[in-house]
C-alpha cells in the first residue's frame, strides 16, 4: 500500500477512489470499509467539507466512519454523494 500521502493524492481521482472502495467492500470487512471511506472522505476535499456536504456535523461523521461505525443507509449514500461516488449492486462472480 502506497504511504499516506501518495494514498490520499491517489484517492483524489474519482476512478481510483471507486476501485479503493470496491475492493474494501470486496474483502468484506465492516471497519476495512468505513477505513476506505474515511480515506477517501479526507483525499476528496477533507472530513469537514464533506460532513458540510452531506449535512452531518464533523464529529458525527467522524463517529459515522469510525471502526465501531455502523452508518445508516441514508448517511452512507450522503457519504458515497459528497465524495463523488455512489452505490450500486452487481451480481455475485462465482467461486
Amino acid at each position: 500500500m502506497p504511504h499516506r500521502p501518495e494514498l490520499l493524492e491517489w484517492l483524489a481521482n474519482a476512478e481510483n477512489a471507486a476501485a479503493y472502495v470496491e475492493a474494501a467492500i470486496e474483502e468484506g470487512d465492516p471497519a476495512g470499509i468505513l477505513q476506505a471511506l474515511r480515506n477517501v472522505a479526507e483525499a476528496r476535499g477533507g472530513v469537514a467539507r464533506i460532513a458540510a456536504k452531506t449535512g452531518l456535523n464533523r464529529e458525527a461523521l467522524y463517529r459515522t466512519l469510525s471502526r465501531r461505525g455502523n452508518p445508516q443507509l441514508k448517511s452512507l449514500t450522503a457519504i458515497l454523494d459528497a465524495t463523488g461516488l455512489r452505490l450500486s449492486v452487481t451480481t455475485r462472480k462465482a467461486a
